[in-house]
């Protein structure tokens, strides 16, 4: 249970916060533990879950780094001797960010009450996955926290280094494409209609392309808003129905198989499964009880089926490379790496291997259709701005021709 208190330290200085205990008297006996004399003691029942999609909580978000940074240096601690409660306390103390500091104030306070630091960590799911905890739980059972926390901290940068090289790499397009749209609806909505009575003052023929373009202009500012309207109306259509479970995995199966871009997200998906399975296998979890962490790990609901189908596989007897084969998503090189470390009881080697060999092409293929999204993009954008502008220097022209 957690239990929000009030209490007076030695130095007779208010202070107060949230612990978990099983009981009021356990909590009581932590705080005086910890020399602090109880004031006010009661049950907290917090007004939204934790483990709800909303949360109000308004203190910093603490970000994938500090947690990398905090698993490493809890090894670092461990590895030294130090033990688990002494070393969260020097953590929390250095700690800059106001909301791990709480957060691990809070887990040592719950340590001390008797709660595995597994299940504590697991009280905050908006900092600690439930993969991250379900490690930590397996390095308490077999005495090997140190070793899993520095395992778990490596799968976390990778996965971090991966999200943002390809954030970093789609950066600039989306920049140039914004851009090219804002430019091109002024000229269409203001600059280009404060040419439409100038050239109609004259009576010269003017070029067709100037015409057309005239024509889309007074189209526009008759039914672009119409257009607007039915264009936002069908992205929330689709917005609503991607929410609904058949659109959820309609969409997963379209995200796996658009050109180009299927194929990287397809890669990126295996990846992640493959070094996530590599990562809780190799710390000794056995793989029916890794495979819902692995539906966990991902949004795509395509591949949350797939996976589920799997595991169902394993349940049955059929291995991990058996039920693979059934499922197309499954690309030839997991599916024969995998059977290959099942044959040689090396399956965590062989996974890495494959993550390794999927990252490196999902990166190459995100770097070559960014290099030919951007020529691209220039061209395109050119083209427009060059047609806007040659139609109106060609109006120019014929209007100074027939005036002289």
């Amino acid at each position: 249970m957690d239990f929000e208190y009030v209490a007076r330290t030695d130095d007779n200085r208010m202070v107060k916060g949230k612990l978990s205990a099983s009981s009021e008297q356990a909590a009581v006996d932590v705080l005086a533990s910890g020399g602090l004399g109880v004031l006010s003691l009661k049950e907290s029942v917090p007004f939204i879950r934790q483990d709800s999609k909303l949360n109000m909580s308004i203190t910093p978000e603490v970000k994938p780094m500090e947690v990398i940074m905090f698993s490493r240096q809890f090894a670092l601690l461990l590895e030294s001797g130090t033990d688990a409660v002494t070393s969260l306390e020097l953590l929390a103390a250095q700690a800059e960010n106001k909301a791990l500091r709480r957060i691990l104030g809070e887990v040592v306070m719950s340590v001390r009450g008797g709660l595995p630091l597994s299940e504590t960590l697991a009280q905050h799911r908006r900092t600690f996955s439930p993969m991250y905890t379900r490690l930590v739980a397996v390095g308490e059972k077999t005495g090997t926290l140190e070793t899993v926390l520095r395992r778990a901290a490596d799968y976390m940068e990778r996965s971090y280094v991966t999200r943002k090289s390809v954030k970093n790499a789609l950066t600039y397009p989306i920049v140039v494409i914004l851009v090219a749209i804002a430019v091109i609806a002024i000229m269409v909505t203001y600059v280009l209609p404060s040419f439409v009575g100038l050239y109609a003052s004259f009576a010269a023929e003017l070029p067709a392309p100037t015409r057309a373009l005239l024509s889309f202009t007074s189209w526009t500012q008759a039914y672009g808003q119409y257009v607007a309207i039915a264009f936002l109306a069908a992205i929330a259509a689709g917005f609503i129905y991607t929410r609904t479970p058949s659109g959820r995995l309609q969409w997963g199966y379209l995200m796996l198989t658009l050109p180009r871009i299927g194929r990287i997200n397809l890669l990126n998906e295996l990846s992640n499964a493959c070094r996530s399975m590599a990562l809780l296998y190799g710390s000794g979890l056995p793989l029916p009880e890794a495979m819902p962490l692995i539906v966990q790990s991902t949004s795509n609901k395509a591949m949350q089926q797939a996976y589920s189908e799997l595991q169902q596989g394993m349940i049955a007897g059929g291995g991990l490379s058996g039920p693979m084969r059934r499922n197309s998503l499954f690309l030839p090189l997991m599916v024969q790496m995998t059977a290959v470390g099942e044959q040689t009881g090396h399956l965590d080697d062989t996974l890495s291997t494959v993550a390794e060999s999927y990252e490196a092409e999902s990166d190459e293929k995100t770097k070559a259709m960014i290099a030919m999204i951007t020529p691209a993009l220039t061209i395109i954008i050119g083209g427009i701005v060059g047609f806007i502008a040659v139609s109106m220097m060609a109006a120019m022209y014929s209007i100074f021709g027939h005036a002289f």
